[in-house]
């Protein structure tokens, strides 16, 4: 372990003693579903949907105009209710391949310490994440072709190293399990591997180890899911400030994995910035630096041979992070433009002079229009605005076109005078580009609405629509194209593919860069009426590679912050070349010469595609 001096401020150990999810996740969260399972939206008795619980901005509420935007804008039908089976089909879970000599030797050294389970809910759970074709099995009954054998819970290191010593002596296949909310197939198990395959679920190591207040840093075990993170550093005072969509669910050890941004990055920085010493557990043994100093120049980045690593090389088990004191001030705020060129224009202007809040997206005109649909009232954002605002900018407001406005969301943090400074600025800089002060209410919202919107998607395939989201990054000057492209030909191949309902086809973008943005797209689509024996998942992937191929023309990335996992191993090689694809196998090779990690995550298995793909062709 590395040499830590933990200054004179450094508080002593301090521990999640009661963290959100608990170690069997199926009795809070869904199981063929996004999150908790209180949290929902349906169509209540007065034929409105309303979402369920009190955990989020909308819960307890009515949303008047959703049912109706949902019928007209996808064509669906309430005489279409598909509704998702409510327990896993038992007949579809497989008998689990178990190594005896393994299992006898976990007992002996770890039984007593580290709980474990063959049991079939706690495999089912282990064995997928949370993209549109998992959620489709899950919801017809659990038909997954290979899923862990077993799932351990490891409380620290020393157990993760034991663990990993165990599974190279008997030749066991590991595949780490964060939060569970991977979107790139990365959870699911290989379907050709015969060796017992072992979840090593990290939940447990929730702790934080130490918070060293001189040094502005904090030593957290990589288990801890972001909102209890946030939550007790609250407590002494302090944040990381890092809030991915899924920062709900999602774990420390996960971002780090996956290389994950949030939605304050502009402030606070993605996790490559965040992290300052990590620790991993390979099938050789453990892989850190040797100090913790916040630069180093001594070859490569062994962080960043860890970070991005999908968990094809080890187990992330420590992270030392930078924290900052809490945020004296925020404030909320939103903008509408003329169109979306005025508004990405805008974004540029603010990302060029290093003046973004901490947050600043863009929704396109079919998001603004759907977020209206989103509203508790019968007024969404551009009543509102005509409401509130028409004595002083009804000139403005009747030069915008309803169906070519866009909005912006934003987010600012800091003291009260970084707040007030910025919060001017950015609003000076959006009125050269026609962009009109919305309010703070809308910001809120904007903001808060983000955490609820995957519960959506459960809602759409009750009724027969499949709905998903891809991620890119893109230099600012191709933004535009690649936004306009990329929703042109989800329409396109959506009618090549025989689907008979025009598809909603948007995006956002969602952070920036001083050399370019992340931008996100959101395609739903009506199955109902699909060309015969069409299989709608099936039918969707064909689309969504087709986009992934328009992005990658229109010289976007591969990924921005979800990953590659399994789903997008087909364009690595173009993503980083042959070379690049080669060094990442040789390290593989070095660290794991036995394929103990043998998620086959990230690197390509063949010239051609994943066995995945393969087996769907």
């Amino acid at each position: 372990m590395a040499t830590e001096g933990k200054g004179d401020t450094a508080t002593t150990a301090t521990t999640t003693t009661s963290p959100t999810i608990p170690l069997h996740r199926q009795e809070l969260l869904k199981w063929q579903g996004w999150g908790y399972r209180d949290s929902r939206f349906f169509i209540n008795s007065n034929g409105l949907i309303e979402f369920s619980g009190s955990r989020y901005l909308l819960s307890g509420h009515v949303l008047p105009r959703l049912k109706d935007w949902m019928f007209s804008k996808l064509n669906a039908s309430i005489d279409n209710y598909s509704p998702s089976v409510q327990e896993p089909n038992p007949d579809y879970i497989q008998e689990p391949i178990l190594n005896n000599s393994f299992i006898t030797d976990f007992q002996s050294t770890l039984g007593s310490t580290v709980q474990y389970s063959a049991d079939m809910n706690d495999r089912l759970f282990h064995g997928h994440g949370h993209t549109l074709e998992e959620i489709w099995k899950l919801r017809n009954g659990g038909k997954f072709e290979r899923l862990p054998d077993w799932v351990v819970w490891p409380r620290s290191h020393s157990d993760v190293e034991k663990i990993v010593r165990l599974a190279v002596k008997h030749n066991i296949c590991l595949i780490p399990f964060g939060g569970g909310t991977s979107v790139t197939w990365a959870l699911l198990c290989p379907t050709n591997e015969k060796r017992m395959i072992v979840s090593v679920d990290t939940s447990q190591m929730n702790k934080i180890l130490y918070l060293d207040e001189k040094n502005l840093t904090a030593r957290i075990q990589s288990g801890i899911i972001g909102q209890d993170l946030e939550r007790e550093l609250a407590k002494k005072g302090y944040c990381t400030g890092h809030e991915p969509d899924s920062m709900e669910f999602s774990s420390l050890g996960g971002w780090v994995a996956t290389r994950a941004s949030g939605m304050k990055k502009n402030v606070y920085g993605n996790i490559e910035d965040l992290v300052v010493h990590v620790t991993m557990v390979t099938a050789k043994g453990t892989i850190e630096k040797s100090c913790l100093g916040p630069r180093q120049s001594i070859g490569p980045d062994i962080n960043h041979v860890i970070m991005g690593s999908e968990g094809t090389l080890g187990i992330v088990t420590e992270v030392t992070m930078k924290i900052r004191p809490l945020p004296a001030s925020k404030k909320y705020g939103s903008i509408v433009f003329p169109d979306f060129e005025s508004g990405v224009a805008c974004l540029r202007e603010v990302a060029r002079l290093r003046s973004a809040p901490a947050s600043i997206r863009l929704l396109d005109n079919e998001q603004f229009l759907f977020g209206q649909a989103l509203s508790t009232d019968n007024k969404g954002m551009l009543h509102s605005l005509v409401d509130n605002m028409k004595k002083l900018y009804i000139t403005k407001i009747k030069g915008f076109d309803i169906n070519r406005m866009c909005a912006a969301t934003l987010l600012f943090e800091g003291t009260t005078n970084e707040v007030n400074q910025r919060e001017k600025f950015v609003y000076d800089i959006a009125q050269k580009y026609n962009g009109m002060p919305a309010g703070e209410e809308n910001g809120l919202k904007g903001y808060t609405l983000t955490f609820m919107i995957a519960y959506l998607r459960d809602i759409g395939l009750d009724y027969r629509i499949v709905a998903e989201s891809f991620e890119t990054s893109v230099p600012w000057d191709r933004v535009i194209d690649l936004c306009r492209n990329v929703k042109k030909r989800i329409i396109t191949e959506c009618e090549k593919q025989g689907v008979k309902h025009p598809p909603f086809s948007s995006c956002r973008v969602t952070q920036t860069y001083d050399a370019g943005a992340c931008v996100y797209f959101y395609f739903v689509m009506n199955y109902n009426d699909i060309r015969q024996g069409g299989d709608p998942v099936h039918i969707y992937e064909l689309v969504e590679e087709a986009a992934r191929d328009e992005v990658l023309a229109n010289g976007g990335s591969l990924s921005h912050h979800h990953g590659v996992g399994k789903i997008r191993t087909k364009w690595i090689k173009q993503a980083v070349s042959d070379l690049g694809v080669g060094t990442m196998k040789s390290i593989k090779e070095y660290l794991d010469p036995d394929n103990i990690f043998g998620s086959k995550n990230l690197i390509p298995e063949s010239d051609e595609v994943n066995e995945h793909l393969k087996a769907k062709l």
